[in-house]
């Protein structure tokens, strides 16, 4: 008797490691009077246990249709212990046995559930309102700082060849002019006039006037030559409009020589350069015979004023 005794409790133990949670103390998964029910075959067979302290105590017995009770539910319990198991080695009479805890617990009726109810928030969700009207434009935010350079761009195709462009434009202007002739001074200017044309490229000097018309303003270079009179006085000058620029003086002499003057000016568009003979308050003069060439005036363009 004890033997089967201890072979019936290792096997209980075997149960509460395997199952575990599911009971108070992890004894049994449910309650020893309730029938079995086989997982595996799904057969319910009915197993009644009857478990007793002493050989002296009377088993239970399963009572039928009970309230909240199985088939195998005993029907009388003693007073102290209604609704609980024992151990097998718990005292008599021991109340606060986990096994009576246990079978209380298995042998109870269980809880009703009571339904909550819920509102379908869907059903009552109305029909799509109009769209509102649009708001007017909030203010402007602040500018941004500026971003870091990107990278640089794919090389771009070859364009088209362009159109012939104008050639270089050279600006030119020179002249040379003589006279055979002499003059001499009266009572008023004399503009001095050539008889001879050496170079008068593109006809800036006026044979007629005597005087070279700017029509490339630029840098130029005159030269006068002249021949004095012996027992008389020479006074010119180089004018530049009405303004006098240069004068070719020389004093009276028992012999004549030849006398030169030479000026550098910045000229403008349609300035006048010419040579005037002074007035006849002294004996003034210039020397020619009529065969040999004794005075010229010569002037030349250096640089163009778009070439500065």
């Amino acid at each position: 008797m004890e033997q089967r005794l201890n072979t019936h409790f290792v096997f209980l133990l075997l149960i509460e490691a395997t199952v575990g949670p599911t009971c108070v103390d992890g004894l049994i998964p449910r309650n020893p009077l309730e029938p079995h029910v086989d997982l595996l075959n799904g057969e319910r067979n009915e197993q009644e246990y009857y478990h007793s302290i002493s050989p002296d105590s009377e088993p239970y017995k399963p009572v039928k249709d009970g309230p909240g009770v199985g088939p195998s539910q005993p029907a009388s319990k003693p007073a102290g212990d209604a609704g609980q198991c024992v151990r097998c080695c718990d005292p008599v009479g021991y109340p606060s046995s986990r096994r009576h805890q246990r079978y209380n617990f298995y042998s109870r009726d269980p809880p009703e559930f009571q339904a909550i109810p819920q509102i379908n928030l869907t059903i009552l969700k109305g029909d799509k309102g109009d769209s509102g009207e649009r708001g007017s434009y909030g203010q402007n935010g602040k500018s941004g700082g500026l971003g870091p350079r990107g990278p640089a761009g794919a090389k771009g195709f070859k364009g088209n060849t362009g159109r012939t462009g104008d050639p270089c434009k050279l600006y030119y202007s020179a002249f040379s002019v003589g006279r055979k002739k002499e003059l001499h001074s009266n009572d008023y200017y004399q503009t001095l006039i050539f008889d001879t044309e050496y170079v008068n490229l593109y006809n800036h000097f006026n044979m007629f006037t005597g005087k070279f018309y700017c029509f490339v303003p630029g840098i130029y270079h005159f030269n006068l030559n002249v021949h004095t009179w012996n027992q008389k006085e020479t006074y010119m000058h180089i004018m530049k409009n009405m303004q006098e620029m240069v004068i070719l003086y020389s004093q009276p002499s028992d012999r004549s020589i030849m006398q030169s003057q030479s000026i550098m000016m910045d000229l403008k568009k349609d300035d006048e350069v010419w040579i005037r003979l002074y007035k006849g308050e002294r004996a003034n003069a210039i020397f020619s015979d009529g065969f040999d060439m004794y005075i010229t005036f010569n002037g030349y363009l250096i640089k163009a004023a778009s070439e500065i």
